[in-house]
């Protein structure tokens, strides 16, 4: 399943994209004037999203998680929020995801290397114990091993999204909803990536229809 990662700058071009698309990962950090009351415009709407608000955007702490709750409260069908984060800043979120149906993503992010097995392992238990409903785990990779790295975490009873960013870690994007990932990240088109070695929707789609996936 493919989820389309949007970073638009305006609420009307985020609305715009959300016209073709079913299910999308809506990065609240890419509009730096965006209010409550747009939150609740974008996660109102049918499709299947993702809220996620990072730290890196221009929001503080605060300002990030009433978006977040505004998101839930909306009808976000997850939320997803940092491994990193403090209980203080994450467990309200989860709690009010927890009465409102809403699934919880903990994602973790390593932009520089891709740790050794033991450390992923407990990156996701880690995520797990912090309330996930799915863990990610996105990090760099330099070589094949890295990707076998990743792709080895969806040996897994519980649900775990496995992504190699750079473009060698394209393969992982590829392949790992054949291994167990509920979903991989697409761009809306190539030149709108939201993370390095990010495969557009239909480039994706067409490398899945040769390879016969459906």
């Amino acid at each position: 399943m493919i989820c389309v990662s949007l970073a638009e700058e305006s609420l009307s071009a985020c609305l715009e994209a959300l016209e073709s698309l079913d299910f999308a990962e809506i990065r609240l950090d890419a509009m730096p004037s965006l209010t409550l009351a747009d939150v609740d415009h974008l996660f109102s709407r049918p499709a299947r999203l993702i809220a996620t608000n990072r730290p890196s955007g221009p929001f503080e702490d605060h300002e990030r998680k009433a978006m977040l709750m505004a998101a839930i409260r909306s009808g976000a069908t997850y939320v997803d929020i940092e491994a990193e984060s403090e209980a203080a800043y994450r467990d309200e979120i989860v709690q009010e995801a927890r009465t409102r149906g809403c699934k919880v993503i903990i994602s973790f992010h390593d932009y520089e290397k891709t740790p050794e097995k033991q450390d992923l392992e407990a990156i996701v238990s880690s995520c797990f114990e912090a309330g996930a409903d799915i863990a990610k785990v996105a990090c760099t990779v330099h070589s094949d091993r890295d990707c076998a790295r990743l792709l080895g975490l969806l040996d897994s009873p519980r649900q775990v999204v496995a992504i190699g960013m750079g473009e060698k870690g394209r393969v992982t994007r590829i392949t790992a909803p054949l291994l167990g990932s509920p979903f991989t990240f697409a761009s809306l088109s190539k030149g709108k990536e939201t993370a390095q070695g990010q495969i557009d929707k239909e480039t994706l789609k067409h490398m899945w229809e040769v390879l016969s996936i459906r």
